[in-house]
This record gives structure tokens, sequence and C-alpha cells, in this order.
């Protein structure tokens, strides 16, 4: 029966990396340590009733290679030998994919975390500065994604090696600050009586943000998911969407700036994500930085902090890799997150 294992001695090749959203699943295999990724095409996770199904279809059935281990970035809590994803109906199992998938050793790790590896490992070429600041080397940053949920994660430099800190930041709590602020938090639906960050910041919260302001207008919404919101405020076709965006945008850099302090992010703060590379635009009018910066009494630090867009199309692949290269220089605890043959 395969068990918990607990160990940074590096995997055997070939590797799976996966990376599992809440709405997509993106796979590729890591032949060796010198390799590049060959990557599969991104699956809906909608399309396959379990992540085994989808490895089998979306992968093996693709390939001559079968990878001897497999590294997996989920969205969701790891506990125990049955993991939940917080977004998606998939159940990852990693006993059952050793014993029907063919694995030797599996390792479960949180999708920000693979995020935050990426923040560690990255060119510039993938990294688009958002205002003033400049990177401090050898210290804290913070990621923050907003997706199909809101995703964050710390990443602390110590002893030479990089220690990702996930965590469920995205539900911290949301406050009005503004006169509009004021008139349109009680428009915002709320979670269980309370605004959360994710409420607001990914795809659906970008749709509460927009029909609290076409409510608060007096305007029919016209736009019916993200994508459209993003389209009418690109070509200026919707007033509602124009102004959820920058709203949107306004409580990233707020949500970002008091993680910076949190972590006291003097590497940075890295901005993960579809939605983020799609409003780049929008990120780079001042509104962002002004919020990312309003932190009386500690703005003069806040100036300092760089803030980037990671434009890497499979970030959270790319830290997974360099991951699975070299463990050793990550502090990534498998501790009841790696399971072996």
């Amino acid at each position: 029966m395969p068990t918990h294992y607990d160990t940074d001695q590096p995997m055997a090749f070939p590797i799976l990396i996966g990376d599992i959203g809440g709405t997509n699943a993106r796979f590729a295999i890591l032949m060796d340590a010198n390799a590049e990724p060959k990557q599969f095409p991104i699956l809906a996770t909608a399309d396959y009733p379990t992540i085994d199904a989808a490895i089998q279809a979306g992968v093996l059935d693709k390939t001559s290679l079968q990878p001897r281990s497999a590294i997996l970035a989920v969205a969701g809590p790891i506990k125990g030998d049955e993991i939940d994803l917080t977004n998606c109906d998939w159940v990852i199992e990693p006993k059952v994919m050793i014993r029907d998938l063919g694995f030797e050793t599996i390792v479960v790790i949180n999708d920000f975390e693979a995020q935050a590896l990426a923040a560690a490992s990255l060119g510039p070429e993938y990294l688009e500065q958002i205002g003033g600041g400049e990177i401090r080397p050898a210290t804290s940053r913070v990621v923050v994604g907003p997706g199909t949920g809101l995703g964050v994660a710390g990443l602390v430099h110590a002893r030479h090696t990089w220690y990702p800190v996930p965590g469920e930041g995205g539900h911290i709590d949301m406050g009005p600050r503004t006169a509009r602020d004021y008139e349109l938090f009680p428009l915002y639906e709320p979670i269980e009586g309370r605004i959360s960050a994710e409420q607001l910041l990914c795809g659906r919260g970008l749709m509460n943000i927009y029909r609290a302001v076409s409510k608060a207008n007096g305007t029919p919404p016209v736009a019916a998911n993200p994508s459209e919101v993003t389209s009418a405020w690109s070509d200026g076709s919707d007033p509602a969407a124009r102004e959820a965006i920058e709203l949107f945008v306004t409580y990233l850099g707020r949500v970002a700036g008091d993680l910076a302090m949190i972590f006291m992010a003097r590497g940075g703060v890295f901005l993960a994500g579809g939605i983020a590379q799609k409003i780049i635009p929008a990120l780079n009018e001042p509104r962002f930085r002004q919020a990312f910066e309003d932190k009386a009494p500690h703005s003069a630090i806040l100036r300092m902090i760089p803030t980037f867009v990671i434009t890497h199309p499979l970030a959270a692949l790319s830290g997974l890799a360099a991951y699975a290269r070299t463990p050793v220089r990550f502090g990534v605890s498998t501790e009841g997150r790696r399971w072996k043959a």
C-alpha cells in the first residue's frame, strides 16, 4: 500500500507536473532535470468526471512516455488521502492514482505554492513591472492571483532557500473606503454576511462589482460574464464595465498593499493569472499603485516595493518544473503531502 513519505530527495524522472484549477487543468511531462517540459493541451475540468480520467485521456493516451512521478498543484486545502478542490468537483486520491495510473511517487501542493515557486524562478522576460520600486535580493515576496477564486501565497527566503507559504489570504475582509465604496458595498453580494476579498477580486467578483455599479447607476447590466466586461472596458462601449475594472484594479491594489506589509515583501508583489494579464493597461494607470502605496504610516515603504504582472502563460507549471529539477533549492514541505508506492 502507498504510504505518506517525506523527503527532499529528487523524484524519479519522467515527472508529470500538473496545475489543477477550478476551471482548467494544465499538464506537462519533464523528461529530466535539463529538459523543457513537454506540454499537453489545456483541459476543462468540467469535461472529465475525475482527475484520473483527465490524466489518462489528456496525457497518457497521447504519449508513449510513462511518468514515474507526479507533482500536482491543486486549488484547495490538502488534508488526508482524499483532497477536495475548492471550485471543482474533482477529488484527488493519490493512493488510487498510484494504483491505477502507475506512478511511484506523488506530491500534492497548493496551487499558489506553485505560483510562488514561479515568482522565485521566472526570468525578467516573464515579468511586467507596474509602477516603481526595485526587487531587494533574498527578501520576502507575495503572489496574488485573481482567477476562479483569489489565490494568495507568500515566499520567504532563508538559509539560501525559498520557502513558499500557502494560505487562504483571498478570504480576508474588504471594507469601504471612499464615498463611492459606501454606495456600492451594500449592493455587493456577500458571503455569509461579509464581503471578502474573493467576493470582489476574481471572475465572479468582477461580475459582483459590475452588477452593483449597474444597479447604482440605474442601468441594466449588458455584460453577462467577465470576458464581456473586460471586452466592453477595452472598447469603451459600457461605462459600467469601465468603472467595474477601475474599482477592481483599486481593490486589487489595496489587497496587494496589505499583503506586502504582512510579509514585508521587499522582494516584490507578483500578480498571477489570466485576469491580471488581460487588464495590464488598467493596472498601469495610476490608481493601482496609488491604492497599493496608500498605507499610512508606511506609504514610504510601499513606494519602494515593486509590483509585477507574471506574463508567463503557464507560470505554475514553470514553478513546478523548477522545483522538480532542484527540490533542494526550495523549502517545500511534503510531510503529509507525499505518497509513495
